[in-house]
């Protein structure tokens, strides 16, 4: 058995420091393997130019946000996926970092930009991938990346037992319902952690949830409330991936009628 969890809060715009003590009181007293936070769960997401996200974009290898989980991946015995505005070079990616024991294990740069995200963040540069954590296998989405469902496919093709997805959702519940879609299509686990609150003139609509292999919602957050949730799941659930006797959903696949 797994205990895993979302953090659904209302980030404030800018203010990394008090984001960052909101996040690490609200998860003080979290006995959990793994928890996700929302996407750009310390910046904000409003951002109204590159040089305003320029501004508060870090390296994850030299920030004290990275260093502040580390510390309570250490004291609590946990991992940590959370929505981070990463810096590199002269590029700034919408990232989600895993964060557990052994310091910061992966970043995943999110391919698929919405909207006005286009205007400041730079698109994803690296191939989804897996990790340990647990005993489980973690694959990482960030928000859009929902619509497009090569990406649950990809990471479950993989590997990936859950798929850990920070977000800052603005279309009432259309994602929620898909992650149930992607659960089942791939008999995976998924933990959709959003924000809520509006933010210069964006609403955001809350309602994190976690989904079984077989399309239950575990756990919904409500729409405009700070919630910390967990749930003991049973990973070898998504490693059956028959659905009858004589069907196995990665098996049965028929790639080379497919086409892009």
């Amino acid at each position: 058995m797994l205990k895993i969890g979302f953090l659904q809060f209302e980030p404030q715009f800018a203010d990394v420091a008090g984001n960052l003590n909101t996040v690490m009181n609200m998860l003080e007293t979290v006995e959990a393997d793994l928890m996700v936070l929302p996407e750009l769960a310390f910046t904000g997401y409003a951002f109204n130019n590159r040089a305003e996200l320029e501004s508060l974009a870090e390296n994850p290898y030299e920030s004290d946000i990275t260093e502040a989980l580390f510390s309570l991946c250490i004291r609590k015995k946990m991992h940590i996926v959370a929505g981070f505005a990463e810096k590199d070079g002269g590029k700034c990616f919408n990232s989600s970092l895993l964060i557990g024991l052994a310091g910061l294990e992966m970043i995943y740069r999110k391919l698929h930009l919405f909207n006005t995200e286009k205007n400041y963040f730079d698109p994803g540069n690296r191939p989804p991938a897996v990790w340990p954590v647990g005993g489980a296998m973690i694959g990482m989405m960030i928000c859009f990346d929902w619509i497009f469902p090569e990406m649950a496919r990809t990471l479950a093709l993989r590997g990936a037992d859950i798929i850990c997805h920070p977000a800052n959702l603005v279309i009432p519940e259309k994602c929620q319902y898909s992650m149930v879609t992607r659960c089942v299509e791939n008999r995976i686990y998924a933990v959709t952690a959003n924000r809520f609150g509006t933010e210069r003139g964006v609403s955001f609509t809350g309602g994190s949830q976690i989904v079984s292999p077989d399309g239950e919602i575990l756990h919904r957050a409500p729409a405009a409330h700070e919630e910390v949730a967990t749930v003991d799941i049973d990973v070898g659930l998504a490693h059956r991936k028959m659905i009858t006797l004589r069907n196995d959903i990665f098996e049965d696949r028929r790639p080379e009628f497919y086409f892009g």
